[in-house]
């Protein structure tokens, strides 16, 4: 594991509801971190095509509109499959950065869209998934649920690196099982732009000794289609997402301070001793641990609706 990593937390947005324009914005973007030196980039939660801030897709209790309907097929069009170019075009981006790059989409898969954090290697090769455990709220309508079959965790030159989205930050148990793994980079790609954010990425990387990466987007009325019927209403100056992506090592400080000016890519150099030192007086599954008290057992089989006699899944 190298000393030292500098890396780099995009904070911007995507072109809404557009795939193409998007990973065009993706590979510039991409381009524009490596330019800082940094060898891990950290883009923020459904990066590729949008999280829809204050759409309704035209749902009430025991009713869907049409227009609702339409909406999200445009939701879905514009939502990456991985066995596609698009996702060959992000990593291509990662390998002429020559970085790791992590990266929030809309994973399509059969009828069903799945809030995703792809991790691709600095050679471009797609070195596997995250699926968000839990939408939370009004994503259950939009997202499907992931399983325990997608939670890893990656040895790298710059050290163990992992992603857990946005409110799954709040699910002790899962943080848990990430600690468990060892990680050392703990990505947070994440929608919410609240103050109270920060205190939970501070708390994270003072339990697991580990540095938190946050990134959120920075996202106008004004970036979104004409007819994107957001209840924020039509301003094209109004803010539906102010960022607040920031930087935190793995005793709390803050090393980048929330950000919620605009558009912009934060960056710091890493010292990775910072979690042996961290960890020294704290290591929360294993010196700290009290397994004859407390034992977690997580389930990390694919869980398919679907198999045949034989126990393996239907594929196409």
């Amino acid at each position: 594991m190298s000393e030292k990593v500098r890396v780099a937390v995009v904070q911007d947005c995507p072109v809404p509801f557009d795939l193409a324009g998007t990973i065009t914005k993706v590979e510039a973007l991409t381009q524009k971190a490596a330019a800082t030196g940094a060898k891990l980039i950290v883009f923020p939660e459904a990066f590729v095509s949008g999280y829809p801030k204050g759409l309704d897709f035209g749902a009430r209790v025991g009713m869907r509109s049409p227009d609702g309907r339409d909406t999200f097929r445009r939701y879905y069009d514009s939502s990456i499959a991985l066995d596609s170019d698009e996702c060959r075009r992000i990593g291509a981006a990662a390998a002429k950065a020559k970085a790791h790059l992590v990266i929030g989409v809309m994973e399509k898969d059969g009828g069903t869209l799945y809030c995703t954090v792809l991790f691709f290697g600095p050679d471009g090769a797609l070195l596997g998934k995250h699926r968000k455990l839990m939408p939370t709220a009004m994503e259950r309508l939009i997202w499907g649920f992931g399983d325990g079959s997608t939670l890893p965790v990656f040895d790298t030159p710059h050290g163990k690196l992992g992603a857990v989205i946005c409110w799954e930050n709040y699910m002790p148990l899962l943080r848990t099982a990430m600690y468990s793994k060892g990680i050392q980079i703990y990505c947070a790609p994440t929608a919410d732009d609240r103050d109270t954010w920060v205190s939970t990425m501070q708390h994270v990387a003072l339990e697991g000794r580990c540095f938190v990466l946050s990134s959120c987007q920075y996202l106008t009325r004004g970036d979104c289609p004409d007819d994107y019927d957001a209840i924020q209403g039509n301003d094209p100056k109004t803010v539906l997402m102010r960022g607040g992506s920031c930087i935190i090592a793995p005793l709390g400080q803050l090393i980048v301070p929330p950000d919620f000016s605009g558009p912009k890519i934060l960056t710091a150099e890493l010292d990775m001793g910072d979690i042996a030192r961290g960890k020294y007086d704290f290591d929360v599954t294993g010196h700290y641990a009290r397994p004859d008290v407390f034992h977690l057992t997580v389930n990390e089989r694919p869980m398919h609706p679907v198999s045949n006699s034989a126990g393996m899944p239907f594929t196409d």
